[in-house]
């Protein structure tokens, strides 16, 4: 069992030995094992942090930045045509859960809100229909910049 405060360390450590170009489901495994007990959230943070690209069914949903969010929610739309439904529709669940809870914030500015609330609108046109959301996004995207009040922090 690795210590709490090493584990960051001992992650770096071991992608040395290991060199991978990606980090696969596998290698997250065996890192998750080699750190265990460590949750599948912190451990996806600790990869995040790492510097080495991660598989779609890795990283999640990144939800920085809408282009961030646009990149992942796409990548797993990929996943999910690829016939990995239920690991796609779980992390996506996981992500929207969070954002919802996150908007709950009072700290939170308009400007934040509005954001947080459109990335809750993606990730649940994406779980409506995974398939969909490639044509549905472009014409989001195209509807805002025509039309910059419908993405306004007065909602």
């Amino acid at each position: 069992m690795v210590d709490r405060r090493n584990r960051q360390a001992e992650l770096r450590a071991r992608l040395e030995e290991m060199r991978p170009s990606v980090i696969t489901e596998r290698e997250r495994d065996a890192l998750a094992h080699l750190l265990a007990p460590v949750s599948q959230g912190y451990l996806r943070k600790l990869l995040r942090a790492c510097g080495v690209p991660l598989a779609p069914l890795v990283e999640g949903v990144r939800q920085d930045s809408l282009a961030e969010l646009e990149r992942t929610l796409l990548a797993l739309e990929r996943e999910y045509s690829a016939g990995r439904h239920s690991e796609c529709r779980a992390l996506v669940i996981e992500a929207k859960n969070h954002a919802r809870w996150a908007l709950r914030s009072p700290k939170l500015t308009p400007e934040q809100k509005a954001l947080r609330e459109e990335m809750v609108l993606w990730m649940l046109t994406w779980l409506e229909n995974p398939p969909a959301f490639p044509a549905w996004l472009r014409l989001r995207k195209a509807y805002i910049s025509t039309n910059p009040a419908a993405f306004n922090t007065s909602r």
